[in-house]
């Protein structure tokens, strides 16, 4: 479990053979044989930290589905470490689970001076992204700005852009995305109600009164 702040970044040194190879840019503290850390918002096991160096054994179906796999060596990735009982749950409840990623549309700075990241977002997905929840991307707990039927926006603030990779993001590449996990479970419950012939009681405006929106 991770709440989506990252701790530090870390660069691809090498991939293949089942392997990934990271190297941060800072040194990790007390770096434990089997703890889990989100790569890029991807959770996966630390296999050895000899040297410095993080290897994580990687599976096919985890290179293929997230950005982990078609970066190129040498690229910046985030690194975050599994959140701790007690500690500040400063973002949001992020699993580690990449749902898919998605190529970014825009990049750059608005007029109004505020630095716009704009996502392409499959239809399927479109539900589970409303304007001001939460979304994972690279593994950077966001706020949603804008919310589209094929694409939604966020907005970064300076810290933002300084200390993770979504700087080195541009028009084309690719972002991994997890979206919030209640709204997940919302879906799901709405579906199997529709899928039973039964009437949902829940609408727009009772999850907005809850405070889901």
């Amino acid at each position: 479990m991770f709440t989506g702040l990252v701790q530090c970044k870390g660069k691809i040194i090498s991939r293949g053979g089942g392997a990934l190879i990271i190297r941060p840019e800072q040194q990790i503290e007390n770096p434990l044989y089997g703890e889990s850390i989100a790569v890029n918002g991807c959770c996966l096991t630390l296999e050895n930290a000899g040297g410095g160096d993080l290897k994580f054994h990687t599976m096919e179906v985890s290179l293929r589905r997230t950005n982990l796999g078609i970066l190129p060596v040498g690229s910046s990735v985030n690194l975050e470490r599994a959140l701790r009982m007690g500690d500040r749950l400063g973002g949001h409840i992020v699993q580690g689970h990449v749902d898919t990623a998605a190529r970014v549309l825009e990049c750059g700075r608005l007029p109004d001076g505020d630095f716009l990241l704009k996502v392409a977002l499959d239809a399927e997905f479109a539900p589970l992204v409303v304007a001001k929840g939460s979304i994972a991307v690279d593994g950077v707990s966001l706020t949603v700005a804008e919310a589209g039927m094929d694409y939604f926006a966020v907005r970064l603030i300076p810290v933002t852009r300084q200390d993770t990779a979504l700087a080195e993001r541009s028009a084309g590449t690719q972002v991994n995305l997890e979206f919030d996990v209640l709204g997940r479970y919302v879906l799901r419950l709405d579906e199997l109600r529709r899928s039973e012939n039964k009437s949902s009681a829940i609408t727009m405006d009772t999850l907005r009164e809850a405070g889901f929106l």
